[in-house]
């Protein structure tokens, strides 16, 4: 029986969780929000993550690099910068992949906005060039490095994903990956109820036919405000399964502060997740207008990983 965003979370909140959570403080960008950010990750020999730049008044977004020393975050100036939301990174064959979602004019609709995923690859940051647009009207697309094939998560919307479903496909190299075959790919069954939503953020494989993946799932409220929360589960990518479905903490757990809209106050936003040594690091965006890092057990039960970025 597929559980409910608040089913979810009561299980959550009937467990008594060690967790360690703070925000994050950017320097260098005064007078903007930071805001759904990457994981960290290793470029040149320096731990830098992506973030969402934008004016709180606005969702004109900038995605910008920064050099992090424990919750401090500086601005990299020289660093390249993108035209997109919610970055996200990933390595997949010792390959930079960067990604974001890209807003532009919807072709048949005046004055409305469209949105799709756009992804670069590269060796380094300096590096990068364009290798992927996703499907129209599709956000979350994430990748996993499985050894001889490539995981591709999708989050279709519409008559075939409703509000939000995800879907998994696998591909042996980057010339595979198609438009098509992102929109066409299967979906997994057990996460959401109809009238709920949600996507992969980052994923790991853990040997053998398992994925450990971080997400989110979400639901609008009694007053039309949404609610956003941190999930984990195991994916069986031969049988299309999934197990151990648990919510991992909520926007409450972390500080309090700003948010963008009074609708947008219980949203987390997961970028990311390091797992060593038992322990779970997710780096996430807050309310649309702050980002925190949240440090729990390893979620997983079969194992923990070693040898990231």
């Amino acid at each position: 029986m597929i559980k409910t965003c608040l089913e979810l979370r009561d299980e959550y909140r009937k467990n008594n969780f060690s967790i360690t959570a703070d925000k994050l403080q950017f320097i260098g960008v005064d007078g903007f929000d930071v805001y759904n950010i990457s994981k960290p990750f290793i470029d040149g020999g320096r731990q830098l993550l992506a973030g969402r730049v934008e004016p709180r008044d606005s969702e004109d977004s900038t995605v910008r690099f920064f050099e992090v020393n424990d919750t401090v975050c500086t601005l990299v100036s020289d660093a390249p910068e993108f035209r997109l939301q919610d970055p996200f990174v990933h390595v997949v064959r010792d390959q930079l992949i960067l990604g974001g979602v890209e807003i532009f004019e919807h072709p048949q609709q005046p004055g409305a906005l469209w949105w799709r995923t756009v992804v670069y690859g590269g060796a380094s940051l300096a590096d990068l060039k364009p290798l992927f647009v996703g499907p129209n009207g599709m956000k979350d697309i994430r990748f996993v490095d499985l050894g001889a094939r490539i995981g591709v998560f999708t989050r279709p919307q519409g008559e075939y994903g409703g509000r939000g479903q995800i879907g998994f496909v696998t591909i042996t190299d980057w010339h595979e990956l198609s438009a098509d075959l992102v929109a066409q790919a299967p979906l997994i069954d057990g996460l959401f109820v109809a009238d709920e939503w949600g996507g992969v953020n980052d994923a790991h494989f853990l040997g053998d036919t398992s994925i450990a993946v971080l997400g989110h799932c979400a639901c609008f409220g009694e007053q039309g405000e949404r609610h956003y929360y941190p999930f984990t589960f195991v994916f069986d990518f031969t049988t299309m399964t999934v197990s151990n479905v648990k919510m991992i903490f909520e926007r409450s757990d972390l500080p309090a502060g700003a948010s963008k809209r009074p609708d947008l106050i219980d949203v987390v936003f997961p970028g990311g997740m390091h797992l060593f040594d038992g322990v779970m690091q997710v780096y996430c965006g807050l309310s649309d207008a702050e980002a925190g890092r949240v440090i729990i057990s390893d979620p997983f039960v079969k194992g923990r990983l070693t040898n990231e970025q």
